[in-house]
């Protein structure tokens, strides 16, 4: 069934025009941008990329977060949401900083998450449980700034 998850979501990808996500065997990876914002596209010149990859026994997923050209970051999550909507947060990957948070070209971030690390709507649910929204296309990473704190770039993972 996880195959088939994949290959929609690739093939969602290939028909919408879109190439930001790309999800292979238990690994992902995203581009953010300013312009997968919503419900407005955000002008900036800072960019990200954000990659994870399944532990062999599905008990954690390793991501590290680079960024380009961004200042003043507060947070970065990931969120479940289908494109063109926002969703709640699932899990942190950087943050909680305080104003006036922290310029940075390169990794923001990196580490693992596992179900434990997990909050809002999937709390107390399995890691397998966020994979499979991320399989099916059904989540996005955002970064948080001073200027854009409703998020400066996004990706659709």
């Amino acid at each position: 069934m996880r195959r088939n998850a994949i290959w929609l979501v690739a093939v969602a990808l290939v028909v919408g025009g879109a190439t930001t996500a790309v999800a292979t065997s238990g690994n992902f990876r995203t581009h953010l941008s300013g312009d997968e914002e919503f419900p407005e596209a955000v002008v900036t010149g800072a960019q990200g990329q954000a990659t994870f990859k399944l532990s062999a026994d599905g008990e954690s997923l390793s991501y590290k977060l680079n960024v380009a050209n961004i200042e003043d970051v507060l947070q970065a999550h990931i969120h479940v949401g289908a494109p063109e909507s926002n969703g709640p947060i699932v899990a942190f990957l950087f943050g909680l900083v305080p104003d006036p948070g922290v310029d940075v070209n390169g990794t923001l971030a990196s580490g693992s998450i596992d179900a434990g690390d997990l909050i809002g709507p999937l709390v107390g649910q399995s890691l397998e449980d966020l994979v499979e929204v991320i399989e099916a296309g059904g989540a996005y990473v955002n970064v948080h700034t001073v200027a854009h704190r409703g998020g400066e770039i996004r990706g659709q993972l």
